[in-house]
């Protein structure tokens, strides 16, 4: 287990992905486990914190969370770069060991069942589906409440990303086109202004 794997408060679990990052969502359902890449991925509410993401229905992830109501959303890093692409780019659908094949590694945590967790990620959220069959259906965005949420220590603490003081190799993924990626960059603070 990862020594640096720490609880965040539910209150600031959405600063998580706040800065969009590229995002993976795992999920399990009768004995299947998946994870899939994604782009659209966003913070939505802070009380109960939730997010949306979009799950294609050419995903098997999709059918899990389906099938399940409940999926992590987890924040990768630059030293996933292949990982991520790999679980972007083919879906177990088609490809029955795209797990092994991606070197995907997964973990569970207490309270949580089967429910599995990417190792290696820098933030890792538990989420209950919230059923939304319209939107689900139309345009394959899903909402989930996030009812657990950790991060890497190394990386995110005190409730704040230090990207700017970690090994370049945490940084996060921001998927572009065709394989293309840019990483979270330098921290800049605005002036603050007095009222």
């Amino acid at each position: 287990m990862n020594g640096y794997l720490k609880p965040v408060e539910l209150g600031k679990a959405s600063r998580l992905i706040h800065h969009g990052p590229t995002v993976l969502v795992s999920a399990h359902h009768q004995g299947v486990d998946d994870v899939m890449a994604v782009g659209w991925a966003c913070a939505l509410d802070f009380a109960p914190p939730k997010v949306t993401v979009v799950l294609d229905k050419v995903a098997r992830t999709r059918e899990l969370v389906e099938g399940s109501a409940i999926f992590v959303v987890q924040v990768p890093t630059v030293a996933q770069l292949q990982l991520v692409d790999a679980v972007g780019t083919s879906t177990l659908f088609n490809d029955p060991d795209k797990l092994l094949k991606s070197d995907v590694h997964l973990f569970h945590q207490d309270g949580f069942g089967h429910l599995p967790f990417v190792t290696g990620c820098s933030a890792w959220l538990a989420c209950k589906l919230i059923p939304e069959p319209h939107n689900q259906e139309n345009y394959d965005l899903f909402i989930g409440e996030i009812v657990g949420a950790w991060a890497d220590t190394r990386v995110f603490r005190e409730g704040h990303w230090h990207f700017q003081d970690a090994d370049p190799a945490w940084r996060s993924l921001h998927y572009i086109a065709g394989g293309h990626y840019y990483a979270t960059g330098d921290s800049f603070f605005a002036a603050t202004v007095e009222s």
